[in-house]
């Protein structure tokens, strides 16, 4: 089978990864390629200091060395050192700021029973074996969860600590756990979560939403006091903006999830940067930068003769159109930081940032699954959340100390003269969606801050320097 139909594996996060592993993507898929980086960067090569509670995992050998993903599938995934290339980060890294001394932390949901799921360490360790990235370290707090496997992982939690690690390479990865299920089911101990964050580390991201027309005013006051003691410990919360264009994410409980505009908590909330999603076209071979559009892709298809799956069930959900999720909140007036930007409202605009989430030109992840070894790209907005978390992981020790509450500072280089070398300011495509139940009308991609992609990706050699130099 064509190497084209590998799919990663199911991901309870806001992306929704495709649900089906197919057959073929599995043992042959190394032996067939590898998405092979062409070597370590100076400051990944360098030892990293011994942290408490984190574990340090050994790269798993790799014998094939190829420079590209290419020759997985045309045009599937770039591999780790083009994909930081294209973002500016390789000289940041070729300088030693690889977030050493910085630690990223990720809520994930624990996987329930019957998921097809891998082992965190071993995904990392086959991670950095084909990718020449130093051991990564990482711990998994199970307060929340309970979970008796604390290194099972799902595809989302997979993709998430491997994209923190390609970004932020020395960085120490902390996964707080939550147990199956929603952001409703489980809206205490995710705020719990966040009120634990700051004791783990700086840097928080988010892959996981819900409509803001879905959760009560007790959940929303409790998701925003918990923020809001995350700003005053001087942390950094990122959360993925969503999947499903200029629409919200459905209620749970109808079976015909009905589509309407409007964006998701957390990342409406103002105490959180909210990353977009884009399409990166960007050299195969040498990573270098080509330009980006509104991340768009079109639904599946049946096979021929396929019953139709239920509307609220997974595999209809993976059937369904996805873009860049943003808009304005109907929860949260507009924040200063936005004062005076052309196509905000008087309500908070979402995303403010955005980063790669095509399924055909992510960065290559991988996964350790029986009976053998998956690569795949990381796709949706919940890739975007973790990437930016690298970033700020990489300008907090770039400044000596952690930057907090990032947003004022992000609009104000938006603002700035500086804007266009720092950011990559994406101007084509929108987000309007069209589902069974009919069309959700969005917007489009323009210059400077729009409702699609935000201030738009990073040049990290400059952005990141420039976010060092903004007040505390």
């Amino acid at each position: 089978m064509s190497p084209q139909t590998c799919s990663p594996p199911p991901g309870p996060g806001r992306s929704r990864r495709r649900q089906a592993l197919a057959g073929a993507c599995v043992a042959a898929v190394l032996a067939l390629a590898g998405c092979q980086s062409s070597g370590a960067t100076k400051a990944a090569a360098k030892p990293a200091a011994t942290t408490p509670g984190a574990v340090t995992i050994a790269a798993a050998p790799q014998a094939r060395t190829l420079s590209d993903c290419r020759t997985l599938a045309p045009a599937l995934c770039y591999g780790v050192r083009q994909f930081l290339t294209a973002y500016g980060i390789e000289p940041l890294l070729s300088r030693g700021i690889d977030g050493r001394g910085q630690s990223v932390v990720l809520l994930e949901f624990s996987q329930p029973s019957g998921n097809t799921t891998s082992d965190i360490r071993r995904d990392l360790a086959l991670f950095d074996g084909i990718f020449a990235l130093p051991p990564a370290r990482v711990q998994v707090i199970t307060r929340f969860a309970g979970a008796s496997a604390p290194y099972l992982a799902g595809g989302e939690e997979a993709a998430d600590a491997e994209m923190v690690h390609a970004v932020a390479p020395a960085a120490v990865i902390r996964i707080i756990l939550l147990p199956p299920g929603d952001l409703h089911a489980t809206a205490a101990r995710f705020a719990g979560a966040l009120r634990l964050a700051p004791s783990l580390g700086r840097v928080v991201a988010i892959t996981a939403g819900a409509g803001e027309r879905c959760s009560g005013a007790a959940g929303v006051a409790e998701l925003n006091s918990a923020l809001q003691a995350d700003e005053d410990q001087h942390v950094t919360v990122i959360a993925s903006s969503g999947d499903n264009g200029a629409a919200a994410i459905p209620c749970p409980g109808p079976a015909s999830p009905a589509y309407a505009q409007g964006v998701n908590l957390p990342a409406s909330d103002p105490l959180v940067l909210a990353a977009g999603g884009t399409n990166l076209q960007a050299d195969r071979l040498t990573g270098s930068y080509i330009g980006e559009t509104a991340w768009t892709q079109p639904g599946a298809r049946l096979p021929a003769g396929a019953p139709t799956p239920p509307a609220s069930s997974a595999q209809a959900q993976q059937l369904l159109p996805k873009a860049s999720n943003g808009g304005s909140s109907v929860l949260f007036p507009r924040p200063a930081s936005q004062d005076g930007i052309p196509g905000i409202g008087n309500m908070r605009g979402v995303p403010d940032v955005s980063a790669d989430a095509g399924e055909t030109t992510g960065m290559a992840v991988a996964f350790s699954l029986a009976p053998g070894n998956v690569i795949t790209p990381a796709d949706g907005t919940s890739a975007a959340a973790p990437f930016w978390a690298g970033i700020i992981a990489l300008t907090d020790q770039y400044a000596g100390h952690p930057l907090g509450f990032i947003n004022p500072a992000i609009y104000r280089i938006g603002r700035s003269p500086a804007y266009h070398s720092a950011f990559h300011d994406i101007t084509t495509g929108d987000n309007t969606m069209t589902y069974p139940t009919g069309t959700v009308t969005g917007y489009r991609a323009a210059p400077g801050w729009d409702p699609v992609t935000g201030w738009g990706s990073p040049d990290a050699q400059v952005l990141v320097p420039l976010l060092a130099q903004e007040p505390a």
